[in-house]
């Protein structure tokens, strides 16, 4: 394969990771970055005129069920780690080989290993083995692992390792079959429903035994306003844990799923609006880490189902960046924190060399207007299935141009 010649982008404001956006430029040979901020073109270059739209590392995905590699670079997402829920699980080395290689050239792949066999939270597989060939997380997947002994020895594993454990927080025994969170609009609609408290029930127990084992703990998704109580005293008192988000459930409520809507069915379900308001708290404190899609693409065998019969998931890959620069409209983030969100803290975690403009890391850059509007059309996305609770809400912020490695991508 003939060498790619350097790679020069101007005229950009450049959003480090490290600071707000400012006017300058960035050199990349081969696929690293070699110079930020006041850099010339030399000759040979291949040089991109930014045309003073923010240049900013490329998103890192924490936590995706599906690599649907044309609806991340529309997304302006360069990196994802996949979750283990994968037919069939990431509980082999093999699997986790074949997982790491699936994206490239183009897209990397970061699995996540099964903490358990089968995900079914009894037997641990080589997690050795499996970190070995690729894996830069473990995972419980969509589950909680219900026994508190093999949590305990799933972490102390992970933690000799040196790698995070991604839990879904929702205690099984109290969460059950419920599709939705009590309340108002549960009981109005008929839904079997579960109380918020069944995931502050598994932030404490999680919290409590990652301590013990002295692992770093990773809860995906916590949506609550006591969890995130747990996990910001936590924090306060040395604990290694870090959680994350996704937009639904900073942008909406479980009055999403009147009429049924069943592009609203989501794991865990979406939450009251006091909580939803607890979550937007936590963004601006920096409780929160990371924001990541969830992106879950399913069709209409899945969804087209009566709602407490639909599986749960939304396609987010292509609204990530939209939504996420939405709260910095509304003066919950600055830009800089957008930043940590998507891409610095997600690298940290996962411990890969992306995720800030800075020489010696790989060139991983998206082009971003933004101010740029459009329209999300479930009948249009570039994901598999467009099952997004977000269907025919305008939204500003796209990717204009994407760069894996410093090779150019479609978006």
């Amino acid at each position: 394969m003939k060498p790619m010649a350097p790679l020069t982008i101007t005229g950009g404001k450049l959003l480090t990771g490290s600071g707000e956006p400012t006017a300058g430029a960035i050199r990349c040979e081969g696929d690293h970055i070699t110079a930020v901020g006041d850099v010339a073109a030399q000759d040979g270059d291949r040089t991109v005129d930014a045309k003073g739209k923010i240049v900013m590392p490329g998103i890192i995905d924490l936590g995706v069920f599906e690599i649907d590699k044309p609806a991340f670079h529309f997304g302006g997402v360069t990196r994802a780690a996949l979750m283990p829920d994968q037919p069939p699980p990431l509980d082999y080395p093999a699997r986790v080989r074949f997982a790491a290689s699936f994206g490239k050239p183009d897209f990397w792949v970061h699995p996540i290993a099964a903490a358990t066999r089968g995900l079914e939270g009894n037997e641990l597989p080589e997690l050795g083995l499996m970190k070995d060939a690729g894996a830069k997380a473990v995972s419980s997947g969509r589950k909680w692992i219900t026994d508190s002994g093999v949590m305990l020895r799933v972490l102390q594993y992970a933690a000799m390792l040196g790698l995070p454990f991604i839990s879904h927080a929702e205690d099984a025994g109290i969460a059950g079959g419920a599709v939705a969170t009590d309340g108002e609009t549960a009981t109005r609609l008929g839904l079997a429903s579960a109380p918020a408290e069944a995931e502050a029930l598994a932030v404490m127990r999680d919290v409590t035994l990652a301590e013990m084992a002295g692992a770093h703990l990773h809860i995906r998704q916590v949506t609550t306003a006591a969890a995130l109580d747990i996990v910001r005293k936590a924090k306060d008192r040395g604990v290694r844990v870090t959680c994350g988000v996704t937009p639904a459930h900073f942008m909406l409520s479980d009055i999403a799923v009147n009429g049924f809507l069943t592009f609203a069915r989501l794991s865990p379900p979406l939450r009251a609006e006091s909580d939803r308001r607890a979550v937007l708290a936590a963004l601006a404190d920096g409780t929160i880490d990371v924001v990541a899609s969830g992106h879950d693409p399913r069709g209409p065998e899945d969804k087209r189902l009566p709602f407490a019969d639909a599986a749960p998931g939304m396609a987010g890959a292509e609204t990530l960046l939209p939504l996420t620069l939405q709260l910095v409209r509304d003066g919950v983030i600055d830009m800089t924190r957008m930043a940590q969100l998507l891409c610095v803290n997600p690298a940290k975690i996962l411990g890969v060399p992306a995720g800030r403009l800075e020489a010696g890391l790989e060139a991983d850059i998206a082009i971003v207007d933004p101010d740029r509007p459009w329209i999300v059309d479930s009948d249009r996305m570039e994901a598999q299935a467009g099952n997004t609770p977000f269907d025919k809400q305008p939204v500003q912020g796209r990717a204009l141009a994407l760069f894996k490695g410093g090779m150019d991508v479609k978006v």
